[in-house]
């Protein structure tokens, strides 16, 4: 049986891709999450009792601890989903993302390249497949193209730095080292299993209890939006048949400012929620000061992807968001598991009215 070692596999995208590698059947996996905030079992509840399905908490930045499970687990592919991923936490608090997303990932490499060697050079046909994100290239002014796996790397803030950093350190190990990597940049992810400090749940869950919907600056910013899905199926094609060397750009051609996207939200809801004493719950929506250093746009050119792997996504925004709301409405208890006393005071910190 095939086996694969998925990192930060707890947390929202990772939690989605071992969820839907254990249903697709790919093979056995062992799943090494360290459990901080962003990190919930629950995300993995349906799994219990799944013997293809070893859960491990732990550090990526734990050498030994990380190359005892590739020595006895002998998995064919690294993928490395771990990492502190929120901007404006990355404002607040820099040092974890250099440890956990420069550090961790050194480290990730480092044990993935000895296990690697001593097997003999390229296992089973072994990968070592790095999970990124398109903030990595920058802002773009409205008339500029979409980034392509060509753009040159531009980060504005701590979080897009870090994942610069474990990007360059990723592709130096394949140049230096001749380790078989492969990287990917994402846009936006959204929908189940998001902690809700992310734009999309945040302003779901503040719609259902009649709370500010908090929008930065004027609202215009545009991000390209990915269902998570659709990541996770983009990411099971890139492990198949995506070459060593090269990185793929995984795009949802979902362009959207913030403001179409809570117009987008408010409508959902207003059907979703009919007897709700909120509606129109557009009338929620709020203006509050814009966050240091805040990226005007992003946009991703996936053809590549879409061309030499033949993986397009299947889900419009407008679906994609249907689904993700119908998944928070009726998953109330998985909301108030996350919704501790340190997610509160971090959204009170963050999110001041102006």
């Amino acid at each position: 049986m095939t086996t694969y070692l998925v990192t930060g596999g707890a947390g929202f995208i990772g939690s989605n891709f071992v969820l839907a590698g254990r249903r697709a059947g790919v093979g056995k996996i062992i799943n090494l999450d360290k459990l901080t905030y962003a990190g919930n079992m629950e995300n993995l509840a349906e799994l219990a009792g799944d013997p293809d399905h070893v859960f491990v908490r732990g550090d990526i930045g734990d050498r030994d601890l990380v190359f005892r499970l590739l020595e006895e687990h002998q998995p064919r592919a690294v993928i490395n989903f771990a990492a502190e991923s929120h901007v404006d936490r990355s404002i607040l608090g820099p040092q974890a993302f250099i440890e956990t997303n420069v550090m961790g990932t050194f480290t990730l490499l480092e044990a993935s390249l000895e296990y690697w060697r001593k097997s003999g050079h390229n296992p089973a046909g072994f990968r070592f497949l790095h999970i990124s994100t398109d903030e990595v290239y920058g802002s773009l002014e409205p008339q500029d193209l979409a980034f392509s796996e060509d753009s040159p790397y531009r980060p504005n803030s701590p979080y897009s730095a870090s994942k610069a950093a474990s990007d360059h350190l990723a592709r130096a190990y394949y140049h230096t080292y001749g380790l078989p990597v492969i990287i990917t940049n994402c846009s936006n992810n959204y929908g189940p299993r998001q902690f809700p400090e992310k734009l999309i749940p945040l302003m779901i869950l503040n719609a259902q209890q009649g709370k500010p919907l908090p929008i930065y600056g004027d609202g215009q910013n545009v991000r390209d939006w990915l269902y998570v899905d659709d990541h996770c199926r983009a990411i099971l094609t890139v492990l198949k048949k995506g070459l060593p060397g090269e990185t793929y750009n995984i795009g949802g051609r979902s362009e959207m400012t913030n403001n179409q996207v809570m117009a987008a939200l408010c409508l959902i809801l207003d059907d979703a929620v009919q007897d709700s004493p909120n509606r129109p719950h557009k009338n929620l929506i709020t203006y509050v000061t814009d966050r240091p250093g805040h990226d005007r746009r992003y946009a991703i050119d996936c053809r590549k992807i879409e061309s030499e792997l033949s993986w397009h996504p299947q889900e419009t925004f407008e679906t994609g968001l249907r689904k993700t709301v119908a998944w928070y409405l009726e998953n109330r208890n998985w909301v108030e598991s996350v919704q501790s006393g340190d997610y509160l005071n971090w959204i009170e910190k963050n999110y001041q009215s102006r």
